[in-house]
Formats: C-alpha cells, sequence, structure tokens
C-alpha cells in the first residue's frame, strides 16, 4: 500500500512532469530573490539579463530572463521546464542541477526568474 502511493507521488517526477507548483506568495517570491541573488547573480546578473560575472564568459550564455517569457531558449515560459531546468540543469552547458535545494525552493526561483521578463511595454508605432 505505501509503496504504491509512494510510486504515484514519484512518478510524475520519473515520468518527465513536474510537481505541481505551489501557489505563488509574497513570501515564496521573496525566498527566490534570496536564493537568486545567492546562487544565480554571477552568471545570470542581478537584472536576470545574463551579463553576470561568468555570464560574458560563459558558451552558451546564461539565459536572458528580461526576454519575454516565450523568447526563452529551451522553456519557452512552461513553467514546468523552468523547474525541470533548475532542477536537473542542461547538459553540454554552464548551467548545473539544483536538486539539493528543496522543491519549493525550486518553485521559488521558477517565480522569481519569471518575474524578470514581467509584463512588456508595446511596441511603439513610427
Amino acid at each position: 500500500m505505501i509503496a504504491g502511493i509512494l510510486f504515484i507521488l514519484t512518478s510524475q517526477w520519473v515520468f518527465g512532469q513536474a510537481p505541481k507548483p505551489p501557489k505563488k506568495t509574497p513570501e515564496l517570491l521573496s525566498q527566490g530573490k534570496k536564493l537568486y541573488e545567492q546562487n544565480c547573480t554571477t552568471c545570470h546578473g542581478p537584472k536576470g539579463d545574463g551579463k553576470g560575472q561568468l555570464g560574458g564568459a560563459l558558451t552558451p550564455a546564461p539565459t536572458n530572463f528580461a526576454l519575454a517569457l516565450k523568447q526563452w531558449p529551451i522553456t519557452k515560459g512552461d513553467m514546468s521546464k523552468i523547474f525541470d531546468v533548475i532542477t536537473k540543469g542542461i547538459p553540454n552547458t554552464s548551467m548545473v542541477k539544483w536538486d539539493q535545494l528543496s522543491e519549493q525552493e525550486r518553485w521559488a526561483l521558477v517565480y522569481i526568474i519569471a518575474e524578470f521578463a514581467g509584463p512588456k511595454a508595446p511596441l511603439k508605432k513610427k
């Protein structure tokens, strides 16, 4: 019985589906901000634009989170894919896995990096 429950709970992750995200709260965003500052700014920069201290030296360059979510090269704005990248990293790049962080901490990072994209101003007509 317990094994069956554990299988159901873990099968989403094993079969490639990220766990269900927690509700986005101010507390979760605050946690994500702290984690981002501690772990991500060196490559992605404090503004999330991929221009951290090491960002320019990395090939491929870190994702520019200031782009519209749909323009992010691997995740295309899909929150579950962003969670997967944080959890598993990206092979053959400098993006390492952050699976040592708790699930909540990884979702906090998902939410805070998505904040960099924010609402984009409409293009001005000439």
